[in-house]
């Protein structure tokens, strides 16, 4: 996924820079003089997987175009504990007004993509593509779906509106439904979105059976050990594309990986990613 265009990235900050800001940063106001200027270091302390830097960028020169940036490491990029990722010099209002902004960005974002690789390096050899999910954080969706890509992972769907993803919950609703419910939803799908690729989630190896007999794209292996999957797999015999999904772990993934499924769904790559640590220092002297 590529980042949005730029008006969005600007009223994404502008509204990160509002709620921070408030009525001004009155530290730095009562402290350094407004003429000012600074040069400061964005490192990294701790290895990770760089993600957000353009946020980063827009979120300075948001408060002063005199802010200059030079990127010393790019986006998807691994950096090394105490690597510089970027440089930033100008006004010092502006540098000190956007700092925790900038850096919520990238920390959060680069965490994201740095346990995306982790998963992605964890199933190295396999079949397997790592895939995202929607359980993100809410307004910041294509923020973090985008650095999943940075980490070498895959995006999913990015809503309810480009995908059909027929739940255990659809499946519910049309319990009375003839031949079976998954037929069903599968037949109402593609007459509805024929455009669309059609998933259906399966608990049981007869759910399995019955999307593949209704012709569904990929079939989601929901919560299935690994002897499940692997006969699961077996079953579709490449008729449609297979997901494991459901409590997916760093100690679990390569198990999984190694039953033949096409993907493996991870919810923590968003939901669980705990931000990377990741400084500005000013230079001194």
């Amino acid at each position: 996924m590529e980042l949005p265009e730029a008006g969005e990235i600007r009223r994404a900050v502008q509204l990160a820079l509002a709620e921070d800001l408030g009525s001004g940063d009155v530290t730095t106001r009562a402290t350094v003089p407004e003429t000012a200027t600074a040069t400061a270091l964005m490192r990294a302390r701790e290895p990770l997987v760089v993600a957000g830097l353009t946020l980063v960028e827009a979120a300075f020169r948001e408060l002063s175009a005199a802010v200059q940036t030079d990127r010393v490491a790019r986006d998807g990029q691994r950096a090394a504990a105490g690597a510089t990722l970027l440089r930033v010099s100008g006004p010092a209002w502006a540098i000190l007004g956007a700092e925790r902004v900038a850096l919520n960005f990238v920390q959060r974002l680069s965490g994201v993509a740095t346990l995306t690789a982790r998963y992605v390096a964890a199933v190295q050899g396999t079949r397997v593509r790592i895939l995202d999910t929607r359980k993100t954080t809410p307004g910041w969706r294509h923020w973090e779906k985008y650095a999943v890509t940075c980490g070498g992972g895959v995006n999913h769907r990015f809503g309810l509106y480009d995908q059909v993803l027929i739940k255990d919950n659809h499946l519910a609703a049309l319990r009375e439904e003839s031949p079976n419910p998954i037929a069903a939803a599968v037949r109402r799908a593609r007459a509805s979105c024929p455009q669309l690729p059609v998933e259906v989630e399966a608990d049981t190896l007869a759910q399995v059976e019955q999307a593949v007999a209704a012709g569904a794209d990929k079939i989601l292996l929901d919560n299935m050990p690994a002897d499940q999957l692997r006969a699961a797999v077996r079953l579709v015999a490449g008729r449609a594309q297979t997901e494991a999904s459901g409590g997916v772990t760093l100690a679990t993934v390569r198990a999984l990986a190694e039953t033949g499924v096409d993907f493996i769904s991870v919810g923590a790559l968003t939901h669980s990613a705990p931000a990377v640590d990741i400084g500005l220092d000013f230079e001194v002297g």
